[in-house]
């Protein structure tokens, strides 16, 4: 009984869709970011500390955001013309259907649970049809399929992307193994004009992560200006941060400090 449940929670949270309404503070409470395009979001991205880890706001972007240089998981992306309309479109199409895919998985863990399989067993295989379904994404493009492969080797040790015993080291056990399957890089969603969309299953599987005031830790290499550019699109806005935060001098701050991003 106690396998079934778990499986019934993780199913449920990657089944359920946007028919369920679950508020959210951060388009009440925060200045929405407007793209030069006019776009904007109803959830502010900004608000959710998981997809600024990987994204900035860039206001000539057709969605307002990109991917973030820096990053280690969307950075191989950033050289790409986020104010192309149509390299966009193409990337959220197929942004898409990989979305729709992953709904693969789902019946993968209906089908194994009926027939009795270990939570184990599941997250492997679910574990490997994600790698499966990450590099379908990628068939079109040849060029862009083998930086996801040379990626992939550096960082997993294995092109196909993370093996299942690489994952249960990262989460400590199979259940959150199968839990991370169905999770997916908001980050992305925001650059391609799926936030909202998906805000609810990512909500779910654990991708949204909200708190205001947003804050941000201070990194080596790290000053107003360059961290205003991350969050308002321009630096000239580090006075925000100044004033936010009682700083006098802008290019004095330490590693490990935490500085209030004012989003209003």
């Amino acid at each position: 009984m106690k396998k079934r449940r778990l499986f019934a929670g993780i199913i449920m949270a990657a089944v359920l869709s946007s028919t369920a309404f679950v508020p959210s503070f951060a388009a009440e409470a925060t200045a929405e970011v407007v793209s030069d395009s006019g776009f904007t979001y109803v959830h502010d991205p900004r608000v959710n500390s998981k997809a600024m880890k990987d994204i900035i706001v860039n206001p000539k972007a057709v969605y307002g955001y990109s991917p973030d240089p820096l990053s280690v998981r969307l950075g191989k992306f950033a050289a790409y013309d986020w104010s192309d309309p149509a390299i966009v479109e193409k990337s959220k199409q197929e942004r898409v259907a990989y979305h729709i895919k992953n709904d693969r998985l789902v019946d993968v863990v209906k089908a194994m649970n009926a027939e009795g399989k270990s939570v184990e067993e599941v997250a492997r295989e679910v574990s490997r049809l994600r790698n499966v379904i990450r590099l379908e994404a990628y068939e079109g493009d040849q060029e862009k399929l083998a930086s996801v492969l040379k990626s992939n080797l550096e960082t997993y040790g294995n092109e196909a992307g993370p093996t299942p015993e690489y994952l249960y080291a990262k989460y400590g056990s199979w259940e959150k193994v199968l839990e991370s399957a169905f999770s997916a890089n908001c980050g992305m969603d925001a650059c391609l004009g799926l936030y909202d969309a998906m805000y609810e299953r990512n909500l779910m599987t654990g991708e949204i992560s909200e708190a205001l005031p947003v804050t941000y830790t201070i990194e080596p290499g790290d000053y107003l200006a360059k961290i205003a550019e991350k969050y308002y699109g321009s630096k000239k806005y580090w006075t925000k941060i100044a004033e936010a935060n009682n700083v006098s001098n802008p290019n004095v701050v330490y590693k490990g400090q935490v500085v209030i991003i004012p989003l209003n």
